[in-house]
């Protein structure tokens, strides 16, 4: 089961991706680069949804994506960082964490 979980694992890593192509892609490449990476992104989540129940695995795909994407920003993009973020960044990776080990074979 852990591979299904990877696969999400894969699929939110590209969402990163697409995010922030979405906001920063200024040429041709970059866009075909971020379109690259929707596609990627949805193909993980729907294989690993074959094996995952579809709203965990969804849920889990966007916590993670929201995690990546607020990092990338925080660490990449110079976006603000503050004790309550921070919190609340932990506080998601524990329902992920939550949704994964309680998910039937998810752990």
């Amino acid at each position: 089961m852990w591979q299904h979980w990877v696969t999400v694992v894969l699929g939110a890593v590209f969402e990163v991706s697409w995010v922030v192509g979405f906001k920063h892609a200024t040429t041709l490449w970059e866009w075909l680069i971020t379109g690259i990476a929707v596609y990627l992104s949805f193909y993980f989540l729907i294989r690993a949804s074959r094996h995952i129940p579809a709203g965990t695995a969804y849920a889990v795909f966007v916590g993670l994506g929201t995690l990546g994407t607020t990092s990338v920003g925080m660490l990449a993009f110079g976006e603000p960082v503050s004790l309550a973020k921070l919190a609340l960044i932990g506080l998601l990776l524990i329902g992920i964490g939550g949704l994964q080990f309680t998910t039937k074979g998810g752990h």
